[in-house]
């Protein structure tokens, strides 16, 4: 019985009973809590290295109420939103056409490879010296950092719509436009969107590397000056804080394809 089971629930890419799922997720969060629990308040390691929980939310508590926290949240948000919007309107129609389109991939692959493979960190330095330290240095960041990868991810996905899709609609008469807007298109978003899903989280870790470096506002700079004042407290905080709105922007990441894509949910 029991081998049945877990034969049950353990098979590639099959649904499980949600009560499972829902089960499974909260064993595994409640397990990582208790053992913070115990490494804090067991005195096995010592709170200027991790905090215990009320002490993190103690410090959620002051930065909530004396506005901090809002203040360099919206900051952070605006940012990054900004940044990878700019990011994902120019890379979403270039990916698909260097991915569909031989003589775009030829005209774009060489500079797009080779800027993929620089480090954004070190041209922090550079962008700080050609547009300062303020919102458009950490656009640039997170656009740099994202740009790339998104037009290299969305291509592959362009380029695996099978053949037998554009030639069936040649036979029944449809024109290259209507192809590509009709066809291309529709068959590449929902590639798109799992796309857009990745690289979002790579946007965040730009924007907290632009704000330790050089920044007056936003949560990696409340980070580093929580850092330099010795509040690991209020770091657990920021680091918190980033971590629920990078899982709130996925999980509405997964509710817009569901909405936007209803073909993606046939099986």
């Amino acid at each position: 019985m029991a081998t049945s089971t877990l034969d049950r629930l353990f098979r590639p890419n099959k649904p499980i009973p949600r009560r499972i799922e829902l089960g499974t997720g909260i064993t595994v969060a409640a397990s990582v809590f208790g053992f913070w629990c115990l490494l804090t308040y067991g005195g096995l390691v010592s709170s200027d290295f991790l905090p215990a929980p009320h002490e993190v939310w103690a410090a959620f508590t002051t930065t909530l109420s004396n506005g901090t926290l809002l203040k360099h949240t919206r900051v952070s948000l605006y940012e990054i939103y900004l940044g990878f919007l700019l990011s994902s309107v120019l890379a979403i129609p270039l990916g698909i056409f260097m991915g569909s389109f031989r003589m775009v991939a030829a005209a774009l692959e060489p500079v797009v490879n080779f800027m993929r493979y620089l480090p954004v960190t070190a041209l922090i330095p550079l962008l700080i010296l050609w547009v300062g330290i303020g919102l458009e240095e950490k656009i640039a960041v997170i656009f740099l950092g994202t740009f790339f990868q998104q037009i290299v991810l969305i291509a592959d996905v362009s380029s695996q719509v099978h053949d037998d899709l554009y030639n069936v609609s040649y036979t029944l008469g449809a024109s290259r436009w209507q192809v590509i807007t009709r066809v291309l298109v529709p068959a590449t978003m929902p590639g798109v969107m799992d796309t857009l899903r990745v690289t979002m989280g790579w946007a965040w870790t730009f924007l907290v590397v632009a704000e330790l470096v050089a920044a007056s506002s936003g949560l990696g700079y409340m980070i580093l000056q929580a850092m330099r004042g010795l509040h690991p407290a209020t770091i657990f905080v920021g680091i918190f804080v980033i971590g629920f709105l990078g899982l709130v922007t996925d999980l509405a990441f997964k509710w817009a394809k569901t909405l936007l894509l209803p073909w993606t949910n046939v099986r």
